[in-house]
């Protein structure tokens, strides 16, 4: 029996051959995901994903797929001059019966669907180290497919969403207003990233001035953003691209390393466990610049670990700025669930200042 809130919208959508199943995939924690099995006249199975997107966090779906259509093309198109085959490789969408990319539900909720890549994983979290190498591979091939796109012709999914400058403009006004009562207890807390408001500026700065350049960002680099083929074990297709939009690659290469080579969960409330794996750290630093290298700049390279403070930092302050604010934008799961994430992110930046000259002479010796 076809789940009520999709019976109306499947029709919509040119699928190829018989309905048999839905399922709603639960990995995803922004937007609603079925998976759809449809049988061939050929007895074979094609399988497809099918998608509502979350309207409270991106209010231009239309704008959205704009953009991630602009960049699956130019993708496709790239892998075809280098004679490589784009199948299994970057999303295929599949129209509704009007020839559009999205429909709408009786509720004002918009719906797309694309083809399921099978015989790949998107690995929650790194059962084997070399997936973290195919990552970086992964993103940085995504970079590389992109570096002659002008990232002015998209729009921002989410306006000002590394600005960090902003961000910290945010907190000071959340401790200011202080909604929830609780800048009392978190004297340390606010000092701590006050201390740190001139570093958080730095890519801004960069960027502002010209010395780093604007590219198309991903901008949600966890690793299971990358599918690994089941059977070569290698990076197969960068996936969820409603975050794509202008930035610096500083923050996609940041963020990676970020979630991928800490050695505990984001929220992890003992910080004497949390660390920075550095191994990981050269492993997924290889396989992005084994990529990307020649199409990125000095500058780029050079500040490649500055990406890992300022993103560790930002989210830091944003569970902080949240905590302050009474709990209104993150879910949490019990009570001090923010200020928990915001001082296990606080750790994981110390140990990132520790480690960082070893990070900064590391990514030097792929200077020319």
């Amino acid at each position: 029996m076809v789940n009520a809130l999709i019976k109306d919208i499947i029709p919509q959508f040119q699928f190829k051959g018989e309905y048999v199943s839905a399922k709603e995939l639960s990995s995803g924690n922004v937007n609603t995901t079925y998976k759809l099995a449809y049988q061939q006249e050929d007895g074979n199975t094609i399988y497809y994903v099918m998608q509502r997107i979350n309207n409270v966090a991106f209010q231009n779906p239309a704008g959205l797929m704009r953009n991630v259509q602009l960049v699956v093309k130019h993708i496709a198109k790239a892998m075809e001059k280098e004679k490589q085959d784009c199948h299994r490789r970057v999303l295929q969408f599949v129209p509704t019966k009007n020839g559009d990319s999205l429909c709408m539900d009786a509720d004002g909720a918009y719906w797309r669907a694309y083809i399921f890549v099978d015989g790949a994983t998107a690995y929650d979290s790194i059962e084997n180290p070399l997936h973290f190498y195919e990552a970086g591979r992964g993103f940085g091939a995504f970079q590389r497919y992109l570096y002659d796109f002008d990232a002015k012709q998209l729009m921002d999914t989410i306006p000002d969403f590394h600005h960090t400058t902003k961000r910290f403009y945010a907190f000071v006004a959340a401790v200011a207003a202080d909604k929830a009562g609780r800048v009392k207890e978190l004297e340390k807390e606010i000092d701590f990233f006050f201390n740190r408001r001139k570093m958080m500026n730095e890519i801004i700065a960069l960027t502002e001035s010209g010395a780093l350049p604007i590219r198309v960002t991903h901008n949600d680099t966890k690793l299971n953003n990358v599918l690994i083929d089941n059977k070569t074990e290698k990076a197969l297709c960068v996936i969820d691209l409603d975050t794509v939009m202008p930035g610096s690659v500083l923050y996609d290469y940041g963020d990676a390393v970020r979630f991928g080579a800490c050695t505990t969960v984001e929220d992890e409330p003992d910080i004497e466990k949390i660390d920075l794996d550095m191994h990981l750290f050269r492993l997924f630093t290889d396989g992005f610049v084994s990529e990307i290298a020649s199409t990125l700049t000095e500058n780029e390279i050079r500040y490649l670990p500055l990406g890992i403070k300022v993103i560790t930092c930002e989210l830091a302050m944003r569970f902080l700025t949240d905590y302050i604010n009474g709990d209104v934008y993150f879910k949490t799961h019990y009570p001090g669930h923010n200020l928990v994430r915001a001082r296990a992110q606080m750790r994981l930046l110390e140990v990132v200042e520790e480690r960082y000259p070893e990070m900064q002479a590391y990514v030097n010796t792929f200077l020319k």
